[in-house]
């Protein structure tokens, strides 16, 4: 029944978002900001690599900017760290920022675990993240996610369509973004471990973020 008045809660607010912002007439502001891709392939020990996206799955994204690329120490003597970002400069068209908790089951990965955990870096207030665990045949990974817009980062999606209704009529405004971080939980190792290794690189990339996301 909790599960049932979810999907509603969740249904009616895609849908009163999509309403609203189709009715918002007046040119909106989009923030100046750098591609993506300009992000550096060299944080901290960690070494870039891009991931080409296919086309259907930017089809399903919409106009956008997204970035894919996994990130390896040198020498890899522990496990890569996936990350993606989307950037939607305007949501008004109803193409709005979609949630990797009802994507993954689609790619065959099942949640065996799930909550929220606060992350700290330094020059950002302490904010709260989602994290799962997911699983596929022997498989594990750690996944880490939150929604960034105007110099606020969120876990929460109904949250985030919330804001992105606030703020449009407030800032004029309908940009934002997904953040996600993925990791394999190597064979003996703990999610507790996985976790260490991807907030030691969110510490070298969330910092950065402000020129790709603006606040």
């Amino acid at each position: 029944m909790r599960s049932h008045w979810r999907f509603t809660l969740v249904v009616v607010l895609l849908s009163a978002t999509a309403v609203f912002l189709r009715a918002r007439g007046r040119n909106e502001t989009v923030p100046s900001r750098e591609p993506l891709s300009s992000l550096p392939y060299q944080l901290g020990e960690w070494q870039g690599s891009d991931v080409p996206m296919q086309q259907e799955v930017l089809e399903i994204l919409g106009p956008g900017d997204f970035l894919q690329r996994l990130y390896e120490k040198t020498p890899a003597n522990e496990p890569y760290v996936d990350l993606f970002v989307a950037y939607f400069p305007s949501q008004r068209t109803g193409d709005t920022i979609h949630s990797p908790k009802h994507c993954l089951p689609g790619a065959g990965w099942l949640p065996v675990e799930s909550g929220r955990v606060i992350l700290s870096f330094p020059g950002r207030t302490p904010f709260e993240v989602n994290r799962y665990v997911i699983a596929k045949g022997d498989e594990r990974q750690l996944v880490l996610y939150w929604y960034a817009a105007h110099d606020r980062i969120l876990a929460s999606e109904y949250w985030a369509k919330f804001y992105l209704v606030s703020d449009s009529i407030r800032l004029n405004r309908s940009d934002g973004s997904l953040v996600r971080v993925v990791t394999p939980i190597a064979p003996g190792e703990s999610s507790d471990t996985a976790q260490q290794r991807l907030v030691s690189f969110a510490g070298n990339m969330v910092p950065l973020l402000d020129r790709y996301v603006p606040r």
